[in-house]
């Protein structure tokens, strides 16, 4: 199984924010995160994927083209964990998970759809939230509750804009575990993130996204270099190991000027 995207562009209005964008084909069994400064177009390229945001190009899963899908077989096979949950929603969390299992417009066969939505809470350790009001909960807490929405019909693509921009640090490590198993049941998951250091440790590759294009993609060790993050982010770096062995950044101060852009050419795609 292969995401494609070729050719992509995308934005809001008339205002372009990714032009003429293309990937190696994103395979299943790993995870790929979409890194890069602010404003690069992390967001708005994993909405366009999803079916939330207008583009040309092609974005296709495994030969079919995504943009010729309805939105419930969209759903079928693509799930979506937003920044946030939308506020003032008055479901308790089981009734968001059961309402997100039957946007495709699947009706369960062999289980109750309570059933499944119980089992998708048991597995990120949030069943005890299950009869909890959305507006009951720590921005953390919703996070958790907004990736069960989005795999609880066990898509082929899972895609994640931040996932871990409101947890702690145990928490983080407890749902980017979860999602390299997501990932090791057969299924590609994009992922937006900012802290590179995670980026780099959970992640099968990296595309590094800078000026509305591809900077550089590829495993993390070829793609997280300290000239990488002169040029595209503006900062003097070390890249380093820790005694296990991953990757750490340290960011020693801010190149005077910012990122000059003088390398933000296209790279080349390196799979």
């Amino acid at each position: 199984m292969s995401l494609t995207l070729r050719d992509v562009s995308t934005g809001y209005g008339r205002r372009r924010v990714i032009a003429g964008l293309s990937l190696p084909d994103l395979r299943s069994g790993e995870v790929t995160t979409l890194a890069g400064p602010n404003a690069a177009g992390k967001s708005t390229l994993l909405k366009a994927i999803a079916g939330l945001a207008p583009f040309t190009g092609q974005i296709a899963l495994d030969g079919q083209d995504l943009a010729q899908l309805s939105a419930p077989a969209r759903a079928k096979i693509v799930g979506f964990m937003p920044q946030s949950l939308p506020s003032g929603a008055s479901l308790n969390v089981l009734e968001t998970v059961i309402t997100a299992l039957r946007a495709s417009g699947e009706r369960a066969v062999t289980e109750p759809p309570e059933t499944r939505a119980m089992a998708v809470l048991l597995r990120l350790g949030i069943d005890h939230l299950a009869l909890a009001g959305l507006d009951q909960l720590s921005g953390g807490q919703r996070q958790m509750v907004s990736l069960a929405q989005a795999i609880v019909r066990a898509p082929r693509l899972l895609l994640l804009d931040e996932p871990t921009s409101a947890l702690d640090l145990a928490r983080q490590v407890r749902l980017l575990s979860e999602v390299r198993r997501i990932a090791a049941e057969g299924r590609i998951v994009l992922t937006v993130l900012h802290d590179l250091a995670l980026a780099a440790r959970w992640s099968d590759r990296i595309a590094i996204l800078h000026k509305g294009g591809l900077y550089a993609f590829g495993p993390p060790a070829e793609v997280v270099t300290p000239a990488m993050l002169g040029e595209v982010y503006g900062v003097i770096a070390r890249v380093e190991r820790c005694s296990q062995g991953h990757l750490m950044v340290q960011i020693d101060g801010e190149i005077p000027g910012g990122a000059s852009g003088a390398g933000a050419k296209e790279r080349g795609a390196q799979a």
